[in-house]
């Protein structure tokens, strides 16, 4: 499905779901602003539309919302265990995974840095570094890095809330990681 397509389903479920015309949506560090009159996204720092992609996860976070929500359920799951997951995961592996051990693999503690600054992470004591924050409100990815020794090299994974499942179809998981993936 061509991004016109789903761009379109994804205003047409909105106006189906809400009366309410405009919308504030928090992604990562930064607040979109969703008119349903205009059909425009705008990012609230910068004055500026997000990409096509980044669109539609916030078009599809907000319809979830409206929704209703489910609580994540603090069970980490990873890639691998979405429908699908294991069909795709070098592609995951390719894109999310290897561009993160690229940057950190040998500075696990930059990893840590970076997302609490960027992202309000919060370390957690496991692996070499490890970091769980919101992407979404409502909806966390835990970041684990190993740091490479003189047998294996640095590892990496990525492991969504069991709720990810409830909110989004495994595309979107995997467009939401690799957005994650190219900004730290």
């Amino acid at each position: 499905m061509g991004y016109e397509v789903a761009i379109s389903k994804a205003w047409a479920e909105l106006e189906n779901i809400t009366q309410k015309k405009s919308h504030t949506v928090r992604f990562l560090n930064n607040e979109y602003s969703i008119d349903l009159e205009k059909k425009s996204i705008l990012s609230l720092s910068g004055n500026v539309p997000p990409k096509t992609h980044i669109s539609i996860l916030i078009l599809h976070y907000l319809s979830r919302k409206l929704k209703g929500l489910p609580n994540p359920t603090g069970e980490w799951i990873s890639f691998k265990q979405l429908d699908g997951g294991q069909f795709y995961y070098s592609v995951f592996r390719k894109r999310v995974l290897e561009p993160i051990i690229k940057k950190y693999g040998d500075n696990p503690q930059g990893l840590i840095s970076e997302l609490a600054k960027r992202f309000k992470g919060k370390e957690v004591k496991q692996a070499d570094a490890s970091v769980v924050f919101d992407v979404f409100d409502g909806i966390p990815l835990f970041i684990k890095l190993w740091r490479g020794d003189e047998e294996f090299g640095p590892e990496a994974n990525l492991l969504f809330d069991r709720s990810i499942s409830e909110i989004f179809c495994t595309e979107d998981a995997v467009i939401t990681a690799e957005v994650v993936a190219s900004m730290i």
